[in-house]
């Protein structure tokens, strides 16, 4: 099989010549596993570790300082660089709009458009990458306006504002609903899978409860798995922590893909999840980035693969990858012992 003919098989539950994989990682990670490698060629490794999908990029416009160390993203995210021995590593604080005192605050902010994305290479990396699956966009719709908003005020905004809540979420979705769908028709319809990402848990559970899930993030997430699903694509679905009280209703909303199933918790281990919802849904990531990847031996980071391409992958469903991006912290041969495992 090709890579994109091994995924779409998975895709549709049924079992490929082997596990299909993707990579996802920091970019002092990059760093690092190219230093051991012994060469600076992102794709020559990818090709060489047998990585089935490729990520499309539309280069937003550049972080800006806003002073004391801090930068700006173009969605008014605020963050620091943090050191570490491969490269700086993002630490997210208070957002733009943490001090926001009224919905006027809100409004008057210097909001984003579509236009800001440079998708003039996306046809370009379509026919470079012709061979594999292809995942477009960064599309959140609940966790990036809270980021925007602060964590602690976009929380107490759920009870004392919920229209600010709703305002902030509402320019968000409608800025991907433009994205995806321009992505799609400079592409003409190959993208074969939209990101769509809203952190809903912790590793002990939901971090809101299912009333406030589905007054403030359903209707978002029922918008762009529609509009997904209208442009040819399958939404690739990412929350962290242990989302399984969530799984159901994800799976009625159409979402098609889960990432990055954390294995946090005894409700995320992949044997359970397989049982319950294997022939509703695909699961993408589950090599767990907390202890194994970073402290476990190459060997046993090969056991834990093999486990989970027997598990999930039994009669497909299930794409090979970390459950969460590759960290600085993990040790280069426990990344290529997590590719050279896979059957």
């Amino acid at each position: 099989m090709s890579p994109r003919e091994r995924v779409l098989s998975a895709l549709a539950h049924k079992q490929p010549d082997c596990t299909p994989c993707d990579f996802w990682a920091e970019p002092p990670t990059w760093n690092r596993l190219l230093a051991h490698v012994g060469h600076g060629d992102r794709d020559r490794l990818l090709e060489d570790l047998g990585v089935d999908v490729r990520h499309l990029e539309a280069p937003a416009p550049p972080d800006r300082p806003i002073g004391d160390g801090l930068l700006q993203n173009f969605w008014g995210e605020r963050f620091v660089l943090q050191p570490t021995p491969w490269g700086p590593m993002r630490e997210d604080v208070k957002g733009a709009l943490a001090g926001a005192k009224t919905l006027a605050d809100l409004e008057s902010f210097e909001w984003p458009t579509p236009d800001c994305l440079d998708r003039s290479t996306l046809r370009h990396q379509c026919l470079h990458y012709d061979k594999y699956a292809l995942v477009y966009g960064f599309a959140d719709v609940w966790q990036r306006p809270a980021l925007v908003r602060g964590w602690e005020e976009f929380f107490l905004d759920m009870i004392q504002h919920p229209d600010w809540v709703h305002f902030l979420c509402r320019k968000f979705t409608d800025f991907y609903l433009e994205d995806y769908t321009r992505a799609a028709e400079i592409t003409r319809g190959r993208i074969d899978l939209y990101l769509l990402i809203s952190d809903l848990a912790s590793q002990r559970g939901p971090l809101i409860s299912m009333d406030m899930f589905e007054r403030f993030v359903v209707p978002y997430l029922k918008e762009m798995i529609t509009r997904i699903h209208s442009l040819g694509g399958r939404v690739l679905f990412h929350s962290c922590g242990d989302v399984s009280s969530f799984i159901p209703r994800l799976i009625r909303l159409g979402v098609d893909v889960l990432d990055p199933i954390q294995p946090a918790s005894p409700r995320m281990q992949p044997e359970g999840l397989k049982a319950a919802f294997g022939t509703q849904l695909c699961f993408h990531g589950g090599i767990d980035m907390q202890h194994l990847l970073p402290h476990a031996t190459p060997s046993e980071v090969a056991a834990e693969t093999r486990r989970y391409c027997e598990v999930l992958g039994c009669n497909g469903g299930y794409i090979l990858g970390p459950a969460h991006f590759f960290q600085p912290d993990v040790p280069p041969e426990n990344i290529i012992a997590v590719y050279r495992a896979r059957i």
